[in-house]
């Protein structure tokens, strides 16, 4: 393992005066609508697979054939793909100051580094998805049981917000690390789930909010355990409805989105009307048209075609929306919501949407119970 400095495993982006910043930060989430007033988005440098994740190969193996052992045979990241990125990622962060929105972004992380437990080695992941290891509800802000080795340490490259939020008064809390020992890992290529481990295990990911209810998706990213530990830090404040059934592959917001109170959009391939989850029956449903598939690099897809769901409400009136998807955009048109159609051109070989490149910090409104 290299002898590298602590000040070469994280480290600042450049020319980013908001890095410097220390000033509290408050913590106010309820919902995935409200008007947005402050936001985390990711960034994509020194991106790379990291080649020795078994749980990460289990899930490449699963899903597309792979042998199950050995080393992941992913390629490595073009040069031309992290700088398309970049200028995507910066162009949806201008225009969301552009409206008053505080951005904040993370630190950039050594992802060569190579990091271990008593259980596993591996170098680290890229610093794409907030949404994947943290998530906000209400006051709290809550690092994930994250599912992968490779992303064991990622929350460290948002520890200086995470101080802001504490110091701005919000309470902090971080779910247990799982294990994930070998044989924590589904090796049962018939069973399309990557994890059998007792442990808690969730990606951030796996849950959306509206008010005092919750919505946890039961799948390869998030297990019972996982629920049944949100729900004891929830305790008696939310409701945490379990998802079963729906989808065994990775994270919920490729397959219901919440647009508005009363309004939800869901793909027509994993939900139906006897699956829905029992409150949002209250709430009507649109089902999303077939979605556009795209490619700008030869690099495999992390996603599926569905991570056009994976949109980010600005506003109850405002989604900002892949400009791929001009069918999407029209439906949502229609239900009297505007669009701001942006691009991220390697977001499924990079595994992620506008949703998941987000944190949502800081919206107005409170606590609503929206399912009376």
């Amino acid at each position: 393992m290299p002898h590298n400095t602590p000040d070469t495993i994280i480290g600042r982006q450049e020319n980013d005066p908001a890095s410097h910043d220390n000033s509290p930060i408050r913590v106010n989430a309820h919902n995935e609508w409200d008007p947005l007033e402050e936001v985390v988005v990711g960034i994509i440098d020194n991106a790379r697979f990291p080649r020795k994740d078994h749980v990460l190969r289990t899930d490449i193996a699963l899903e597309t054939g792979q042998p199950i052992h050995g080393d992941i045979e992913m390629p490595d990241i073009p040069e031309f793909v992290i700088e398309e990125t970049k200028e995507d990622l910066n162009i949806f962060a201008g225009e969301m100051e552009k409206m008053g929105i505080t951005v904040h972004r993370p630190d950039a992380m050594d992802t060569q580094r190579k990091v271990a437990s008593p259980y596993w080695e591996t170098e680290q992941f890229y610093n794409y998805c907030p949404r994947d290891v943290l998530m906000t509800v209400g006051d709290r802000i809550i690092e994930s049981a994250n599912i992968f080795p490779s992303r064991h340490f990622e929350a460290y490259s948002y520890r200086d917000l995470l101080l802001r939020c504490l110091e701005g008064g919000s309470r902090w809390i971080a779910a247990p690390k799982p294990r994930l020992r070998a044989v924590d890992c589904n090796t049962d290529s018939q069973v399309k789930t990557i994890l059998n481990t007792v442990d808690p295990a969730f990606d951030a990911a796996n849950v959306i909010k509206a008010g005092k209810d919750l919505f946890y998706l039961i799948s390869s990213s998030g297990n019972e355990a996982g629920l049944k530990w949100l729900r004891s830090i929830l305790r008696d404040e939310y409701r945490v409805h379990a998802c079963p059934g729906l989808y065994t592959g990775m994270h919920i917001d490729t397959t219901i989105t919440l647009l508005r109170p009363g309004l939800v959009l869901v793909n027509p391939e994993r939900v139906n009307e006897d699956n829905l989850p029992e409150p949002l029956k209250k709430w009507d449903v649109i089902y999303a048209p077939e979605m556009e598939e795209y490619a700008y690099s030869n690099l495999p897809p992390l996603c599926s075609a569905w991570l056009g769901l994976n949109l980010f409400m600005i506003n109850p009136g405002l989604a900002v929306v892949d400009a791929h998807q001009k069918a999407l955009i029209k439906l949502l048109e229609k239900h009297k919501i505007d669009v701001l159609p942006l691009r991220l051109r390697h977001g499924s070989p990079l595994g992620g949407g506008f949703h998941c490149v987000t944190l949502d910090i800081r919206r107005k409104g409170g606590k609503e119970d929206y399912f009376k």
